[in-house]
């Protein structure tokens, strides 16, 4: 009986090392202003809730293994569950970037910025990734994750654990695409940008007496703020149905 719960809670921990480390990492549960205590519980409860779907795909292994054999299966279950979270992540990562860049594209960068996620960013950039994390969990991608979490086990076998390799062209195929996917929502501001520097510049050559580039920041800065309201909807939108259609993948 004792080795059969120790056999259970070997199994138990294995499973927590893949969910654990994929939700410390996972878009909306690793962010900053969630304490660390509540996150570790999330990721408990989760694990203790998937347990009962995993145990006969995870208990086998650990059944009569040796010590070796255990780390190597802890060691390849985190760096799985790593994998799968930051992969995720990444995606908000490059929305958080874009974002950036839309506050520089329309003049923000200036104005004094908040902190988003220990850093330290124009007011514009929160505002984008907080509406992106809400609607994250107000459309029920959080389920999706853990759908993928479960579906995992049936490509990423813990016996056979995930080359290096495999990891890296995995991680390389999600950069590309998330960069890709907020560079084309971001669009419209980098025309922008270069349409209203192109026009200061044609102004100050003509004018070289007139401070064109400070007489000039009102009206950009209006123009910025007037695309933000015409298309944030659309922008948010975009970025959550390409997420969602890579995370149903």
């Amino acid at each position: 009986m004792t080795a059969g719960l120790s056999t259970a809670v070997l199994a138990t921990f294995l499973v927590f090392c893949r969910v654990g480390t994929c939700l410390m990492v996972a878009p909306g549960y690793s962010r900053a202003n969630i304490p660390v205590q509540v996150r570790l519980f999330l990721a408990v409860a989760v694990t203790l809730m998937l347990f009962p779907l995993l145990d006969g795909t995870v208990r086998p292994l650990v059944e009569d293994a040796a010590p070796a054999a255990v780390i190597r299966l802890i060691w390849s279950e985190l760096m799985i569950g790593l994998l799968i979270g930051f992969t995720a992540r990444v995606f908000f990562l490059a929305l958080q970037t874009m974002a950036t860049l839309i506050a520089n594209a329309i003049g923000l960068s200036g104005v004094g910025g908040t902190v988003d996620d220990n850093e330290q960013a124009p007011a514009l950039v929160p505002l984008i990734t907080i509406t992106a994390t809400v609607l994250f969990f107000l459309t029920d991608q959080h389920w999706e994750l853990l759908r993928g979490l479960i579906g995992s086990y049936r490509i990423w076998l813990p016996s056979v654990g995930i080359t290096g390799e495999t990891g890296f062209v995995q991680l390389v195929e999600n950069l590309s695409q998330a960069f890709t996917l907020a560079f084309r929502i971001a669009s419209p501001f980098v025309i922008y940008a270069a349409i209203v520097n192109l026009a200061i510049g044609l102004a100050n050559k003509l004018t070289p007496t007139i401070p064109i580039y400070f007489i000039s920041i009102p009206f950009v800065l209006f123009g910025g703020l007037l695309l933000v309201y015409l298309t944030s909807r659309e922008l948010v939108l975009q970025f959550m149905l390409g997420f969602s259609s890579w995370l149903a993948g």
